[in-house]
């Protein structure tokens, strides 16, 4: 009887030793307050005390609070065969977030550690926080495969498992990389004014002429970041900051940072002058993104979608420049356009640019925009009036010297060139050199040569070489191998408020012709001067400018249809084209952000009577082949038909966000064009144009035609 007892024993006491050892292995750190708790309870316990000491213990930092942060942390930590809380892992947006959970967590008690078979080990969790803290939190219990070494302080690790590799990539603290990076300065001449009496100081071993700059160029000079910091508002919502303060979507990490933008160009008005029609507007929508990856590598781009109808003088020079293949205008710097509802334009523009700096010395990009050289509101070598084009440049910078190499791809779109419904394609190459003589003289050498693919011949790989003046290679090609253009800049600071600027053009290279005083039609010369002067008679931000530009007739034409100096039919320099003088007057005011502007521009210009014809050409339109000249002696600036033209603008507006330079603005153009003789193309008119708008303001419009 006594052993056949035995077999349930038995098997009763295996049934209690594997029930506790199972029990065993899966015991859970235990705080004090959870001693009661029964087993299936332990992991609520524990996470649930863990949480609301957090919740007790933390301190929002000051600067979180500030921003109005929300976001998520990171936190791995484990409890170890002591019983002691071990961070393993933290990532947050915010350094001092990282050092207040430091502190938390040196707070928490030494608990009872977690045990296999009553012995005790550790046990790794992750903690996803949120900000603002919150009690629904779990504390995620890491399988042992994919737990991390726990190392010292000073080895802290900085990578997660592979399988929270995309939970892992989120942005740390912006820092406004932008403003000390390779990415240009948008051509803005309000934007530009508001930093150019620092970066030409006496003594600063700067270059200002050739543009756009570079962050990284003035930086140094004007800190974009802390007068960008002084205008910004104290708004704590979301829709909030974005508006007024921030771009859309920011993200940055030690590697890599990008934004991006909605950007806008509304504009609604009135022309006086229009009869048909009871207003103007342009409908402009733009999206721009532009980041950074590693410390050489830049990128940018904007596409723009916009539809307008313009001023009656505006939309007419629009369509007197149309295209071959029945597009109805060319829109002025922006392109191409299509017709729009009741006589609008449908005018989509693309921009962008890769901009790589492999030494401190260079910088290369390659890109679709505009570029200008110059310190004046005009330039008569290269200007950013054009439509954009394609380009490659090279700004080298050492010693007291930065040359810049531009190579650009240009398109003649006239019925006359047009091959098979092909636009004409061209090429240019622009040398720049820019030498700082002494601390207040700047000199600047300029040279251009254009070429057209005759013979298939494509881009001619001589005009690859960067050496300045390339005479001597036009002359090996061929005369009608080329049109080439030289010119001098000069700047001399005066003082730190105020200096002064020039150019000198050269088209024609026949010395006889050019100083023989006769008015040779070969004498086609370009000059500017100017001055600027900034927080003037003493007033603060109060900047004033004088300048006067004259081209003299024939300038920037050529006797070979297609090699002159324009792309889209439109001038590379000057608006105007040739056979003009101008002087222009501009006053600019600041005031944290609302800012206004002043121009006056008044000009004697000379046209052509008619279009066509042997003789007819007098000058002007850069597009006309030089022998129809009706003069080969006593060419004077102004001759044809004489027009006498005053343009005067006045804009004032508010800064809405200083970090994408989004503007809301009023302005009031008064022109009056006055020819000596009424022509089809060219007739007395006077406009009153007044317009409202919101624009985000990253290129120049020109509408002084």
């Amino acid at each position: 009887m006594k052993y056949s007892l035995l077999l349930p024993l038995l098997f009763l006491s295996f049934q209690l030793t594997a029930q506790d050892a199972n029990i065993s292995s899966e015991v859970y750190p235990e705080f004090k307050d959870c001693g009661d708790v029964e087993y299936s309870r332990q992991a609520d316990c524990f996470n649930s005390t863990l949480i609301t000491f957090i919740n007790a213990n933390f301190e929002l930092p000051e600067i979180v609070r500030q921003e109005n942060y929300t976001g998520q942390l990171t936190i791995i930590f484990e409890v170890d065969e002591e019983g002691k809380f071990q961070l393993i892992y933290l990532d947050a947006a915010y350094d001092e977030l990282k050092d207040e959970i430091r502190r938390v967590f040196e707070l928490l008690p030494v608990i009872s550690p977690a045990t296999y078979n009553g012995r005790p080990i550790h046990m790794q969790f992750k903690l996803p926080l949120r900000i603002p803290l919150n009690r629904n939190v779990v504390v995620e219990e890491i399988d042992e495969a994919d737990e991390i070494e726990l190392k010292t302080e000073e080895e802290e690790v900085e990578s997660l498992s592979y399988l929270d590799e995309y939970d892992s990539i989120q942005s740390d603290d912006f820092r406004s990389p932008r403003y000390s990076s390779e990415i240009n300065i948008p051509l803005s001449h309000e934007f530009y004014s508001r930093f150019d009496a620092e970066f030409n100081r006496i003594g600063t071993n700067t270059h200002s002429a050739s543009k756009p700059l570079r962050f990284a160029e003035v930086n140094p000079y004007y800190d974009f970041k802390s007068h960008r910091d002084e205008m910004l508002q104290d708004r704590t919502t979301w829709a909030g900051r974005k508006l007024w303060n921030e771009h859309l979507v920011r993200f940055q990490t030690e590697d890599y940072w990008f934004t991006l933008d909605a950007g806008f160009d509304l504009q609604i008005g009135k022309d006086f002058e229009q009869q048909d029609h009871e207003f103007t507007y342009n409908n402009g929508r733009e999206f721009i993104v532009q980041g950074g990856l590693g410390e050489k590598f830049n990128f940018y781009s904007v596409i723009y979608e916009s539809q307008g109808r313009f001023a009656e003088y505006y939309n007419r020079y629009a369509e007197s420049i149309r295209p071959a293949g029945g597009d109805p205008a060319i829109v002025p710097g922006r392109g191409i356009a299509k017709t729009f509802m009741d006589e609008g334009y449908d005018y989509p523009v693309a921009e962008g640019y890769l901009s790589f700096t492999p030494a401190d010395f260079l910088n290369i990009q390659f890109g679709h925009g505009d570029n200008f050289i110059g310190d004046g509101y005009r330039s008569l070598l290269l200007s950013d009036n054009p439509t954009p084009y394609p380009y490659l440049k090279l700004n080298t910078s050492f010693w007291k010297i930065k040359y810049t190499n531009t190579w650009m791809s240009l398109r003649d779109v006239r019925p006359a060139v047009v091959n098979s419904g092909s636009f004409r394609t061209k090429y240019i190459a622009n040398h720049y050199l820019s030498w700082n003589v002494t601390k207040r003289l700047n000199l600047g050498f300029f040279e251009s040569v254009m070429w057209e693919n005759d013979n298939d011949r494509g881009f001619d790989i001589n005009y690859l070489n960067p050496v300045i003046f390339y005479r001597a290679i036009e002359f090996a090609t061929g005369a009608d191998g080329g049109n080439a253009i030289i010119g001098l800049t000069g700047k001399y600071k005066f003082s730190n408020k105020m200096y002064t600027y020039g150019q000198w053009l050269i088209d024609e290279f026949s010395s006889t012709d050019v100083f023989g005083g006769e008015g040779s039609w070969k004498n086609k010369l370009g000059f500017q001067l100017g001055l600027k002067y900034f927080d003037a008679f003493n007033v603060e931000n109060l900047y004033l400018q004088a300048e006067y530009n004259q081209v003299r007739p024939y300038t920037y034409s050529h006797n070979s249809i297609t090699l002159n100096y324009g792309h889209n039919n439109q001038s590379m320099a000057h608006l105007w084209g040739a056979n003009f003088r101008e002087f222009i007057g501009i006053a600019r005011y600041k005031y944290d952000r609302w800012y206004g502007n002043a121009k006056f521009i008044y000009g004697k210009r000379g046209f052509d009577f008619s279009n066509f014809g042997s003789k007819s050409n007098y000058g002007q339109n850069i597009y006309r082949t030089e022998v129809d000249r009706p003069l080969e002696t006593g060419v004077e600036i102004g001759q044809g038909n004489t027009t006498n033209s005053l343009y005067s603008e006045l804009e004032a507006g508010y800064i809405v966000n200083p970090t994408t330079n989004l503007k809301l603005f009023a302005s009031f153009i008064y022109r009056d064009f006055n020819p000596q003789v009424n022509t089809p193309a060219n007739f007395e008119n006077s406009t009153v144009w007044v317009n409202f708008g919101l624009r985000t303001d990253i290129f120049n419009w020109y509408f002084d035609y």
